[in-house]
């Protein structure tokens, strides 16, 4: 963890000097006017902001002195987190009534989850005087999984599907084809294939925790026909089912194709560590979020021009990416949340994206995808992500978020987790079990067996 103070800065000295020049000179000229109060100064206010420490938001980070501070005069205090430590943070603060930070980003897990416990701000009752931010623009598969019971607990800054990045040029030069939309045999087989000992044939996470592995697993095991647990009649965690045959046939094959095909040290790999070997030209493909679409075909990006693009692979069902927002939110005891807004909306807004279009060395394909209607009808954005905004879009719009495997799920929609707060822990704890299996500490009857053990701890 590290923070990261977003301010305007040398321009103190230059403000008086410029308020003091007009006075000095009226002084001269009109005794009088030496008598006049000066201007009142101009009041300091800051907010504390979690986020999570990806090149998003590092974007926004670089941003934020010239685009929001200098225009506010709101310094931006910004805190980087990991993603599991993010969601362990943010979850221990704002439960506890905690007044560590104005802003904290989650997503769709937790949003209408902390909504309904009354632990955010619903936006709805900023965003009325605010008619400039257009919440309508939010696409509306994002808003609503933001939302509950038409509250709206968090804004997007960025919203996702996952599918698979692959490298056109490597697949071409070993004479394979990439169906736009792969099964997990075929993606395997293709993994297999174009391995070796210069180049992985795929990067997916093995690091624990329900967002890192997890998310990814997840995917893996909806589309595999598994669940996590089956769900009683009033929508409650019902009996454990890790120890079900698609569980087990998920799992192995996830481990068996990282080992065949992964990258090095794939058990303490996530997003982060997967886009810089793709970019460094170690994988050949990557399954993960759309949101990375962007970051390879950036300006600035080693790769650009060199990358394919398909739908999450599937096996018994038709869809299985998943759909999350990194989104920001403000907690019930923010000390001030008028100024909090202040910033969600900006950050959140087409303005922000418009200037982030036009500043950013990775140019328009770099801004943040996902969120507004705007964005994927402004040309100079259309012209950028060309390659993949409309698949990222497409993903979207097949993310199975109501019904996203084979058996009804408890608690509320999701895709690559389970909508219930259990899932937090138990998700967490058995990635750890998943992760040794994948660095071949455990077996996989290891760690079926312990990840049952854990489920069925919350099983009602």
């Amino acid at each position: 963890m590290f923070a990261l103070v977003a301010a305007s800065c040398g321009n103190d000295d230059d403000s008086d000097t410029s308020g003091d020049a007009p006075a000095t000179a009226a002084a001269t000229e009109a005794p009088a006017a030496a008598t006049e109060e000066p201007a009142a100064p101009v009041e300091s206010r800051s907010i504390n902001v979690a986020i999570v420490g990806n090149p998003q938001m590092e974007d926004i980070a670089s941003l934020t002195p010239s685009l929001f501070t200098a225009e506010t005069g709101i310094e931006v205090n910004y805190t980087f987190l990991e993603e599991q430590t993010l969601r362990e943070i943010v979850t221990r603060d704002v439960g506890a009534g905690g007044e560590q930070f104005d802003v904290v980003m989650i997503g769709m897990f937790e949003a209408p989850q902390f909504g309904a416990n009354g632990w955010l701000y619903d936006l709805n009752g900023f965003a009325v005087d605010a008619p400039e931010w257009n919440g309508d623009d939010i696409i509306h598969a994002v808003r609503g999984g933001l939302s509950y019971e038409g509250g709206l607990y968090a804004a997007p800054f960025y919203a996702e599907s996952s599918f698979v990045m692959y490298r056109q040029d490597v697949i071409d030069a070993a004479g394979l084809t990439m169906p736009a939309a792969p099964t997990w045999d075929e993606l395997a087989d293709i993994a297999r294939t174009i391995d070796s000992d210069e180049m992985a044939g795929i990067c997916l996470r093995g690091k624990p925790g329900w967002g890192d592995l997890g998310a990814a697993f997840t995917t893996v095991l909806n589309t595999f026909g598994g669940t996590w647990w089956l769900a009683n009649a009033d929508g409650s965690i019902g009996e454990a089912q890790v120890d079900q045959p698609e569980f087990r046939e998920a799992l192995e094959f996830y481990v068996a194709l990282i080992n065949d095909a992964g990258q090095d040290d794939a058990a303490n790999a996530s997003f982060n560590e997967c886009l810089s070997l793709y970019q460094n030209g170690q994988v050949a493909m990557w399954y993960d979020a759309t949101v990375a679409a962007g970051i390879l075909e950036a300006d600035n990006s080693p790769v650009k021009g060199l990358n394919g693009f398909a739908l999450a692979p599937t096996k018994v069902t038709d869809a299985s990416g998943w759909l999350w927002a990194w989104a920001l939110a403000i907690p019930q005891n923010a000390s001030d949340p008028s100024t909090a807004w202040e910033y969600v909306s900006w950050a959140t807004s087409e303005e922000y994206i418009n200037a982030a279009g036009e500043s950013l060395d990775g140019g328009w394909a770099a801004v943040p995808p996902g969120t507004r209607e705007s964005t994927y009808a402004n040309p100079n954005y259309q012209a950028a992500a060309q390659a993949f905004a409309q698949k990222t879009l497409d993903a979207m719009l097949a993310a199975p978020i109501d019904n996203p495997g084979t058996t009804p799920r408890p608690g509320l929609p999701g895709v690559q987790y389970v909508g219930v707060p259990e899932f937090q822990d138990v998700g967490t704890r058995c990635t750890e079990q998943f992760s040794a299996a994948i660095a071949g500490s455990i077996s996989v009857d290891s760690a079926l067996s312990a990840c049952q053990d854990i489920a069925s701890e919350v099983s009602n």
